[in-house]
C-alpha cells in the first residue's frame, strides 16, 4: 500500500503539458507514492487540443504504459474516496487551474469532485497548489486568489524562470513542475533549484 497519496486535477486552462510533467514526476518518486487523477470536462478538451489526446487515459497522458500507481476518478463522482477528509492524502494540485476553478475553490462551490477534493484539502490543512495560468489577471481573479490564499491555498502561477538558462520548452515545463513537487514535498532530481551565481562581477 502506498504510504503517500496525492491528488492531481486537470482543468481547462492552457498548460496540459504541466499536468503531464507533474504526473511523471509523481510516478518517478517511487512505489510509495500513489496519485488520484481527476479531469474536468474542459480539461478533457484541453488534453485534446494541446496534446492530441482523443480519449484521455493514464497511458496517453503520462506517455507510459498504464500504471497501478495512478487512479483516474470521474469528476462527477462526488462520493469518491478523496471527497472525504477521513481519506488521508498528502496534498493536491490543480494543474492547470482555470480562472473558473479558482473562483469555485475560492468560494467553496463543491459541486464536482475537483472542487470537493480541494475543499477537503483546505479544511484538513493539507497543501493545495493552484497552478493558475492566465494573463493578464483581472481584479476578479486577484480577489479570488486572495480568498483562496487566505483559506490556505498556495497560488503558484505557471511562470517559469530563466536563471537556469533553459534550452528547450521541456526545460521550462520541468522548472514549473519541479516547483510544484517541491511545494508538495515530493523529491525529484530535475535540478530546478537555484544554487547561487557566485561572486558578482564589478
Amino acid at each position: 500500500m502506498a504510504s503517500r497519496q496525492f491528488i492531481v486535477a486537470i482543468s481547462g486552462a492552457s498548460g496540459a503539458i504541466y499536468a503531464r510533467k507533474i504526473l511523471q514526476g509523481l510516478l518517478q518518486a517511487g512505489p510509495q507514492v500513489h496519485t488520484y487523477l481527476i479531469i474536468s470536462p474542459a480539461g478533457r478538451r484541453l488534453l485534446h487540443d494541446e496534446l492530441g489526446i482523443e480519449h484521455p487515459d493514464i497511458a496517453a497522458i503520462v506517455g507510459e504504459e498504464p500504471h497501478d500507481r495512478i487512479t483516474m476518478l470521474a469528476n462527477n463522482d462526488i462520493g469518491a474516496c478523496i471527497a472525504s477528509g477521513s481519506f488521508k492524502t498528502q496534498g493536491m494540485v490543480v494543474a492547470p487551474c482555470s480562472s473558473n476553478k479558482l473562483g469555485q475553490i475560492a468560494h467553496g462551490i463543491a459541486d464536482n469532485l475537483i472542487t470537493r477534493a480541494a475543499m477537503v484539502t483546505l479544511k484538513e490543512r493539507r497543501p493545495l497548489v493552484l497552478l493558475h495560468r492566465e494573463m493578464p489577471i483581472s481584479l476578479i481573479e486577484l480577489k479570488n486568489m486572495l480568498a483562496a490564499c487566505e483559506a490556505g491555498a498556495i497560488i503558484c502561477p505557471a511562470s517559469p524562470g530563466f536563471y537556469l538558462n533553459p534550452q528547450s520548452i521541456d526545460d521550462l515545463v520541468t522548472m514549473v513542475a519541479g516547483r510544484v513537487l517541491d511545494l508538495l514535498g515530493v523529491e525529484h532530481n530535475w535540478h530546478t533549484r537555484w544554487q547561487g551565481a557566485g561572486a558578482a562581477k564589478p
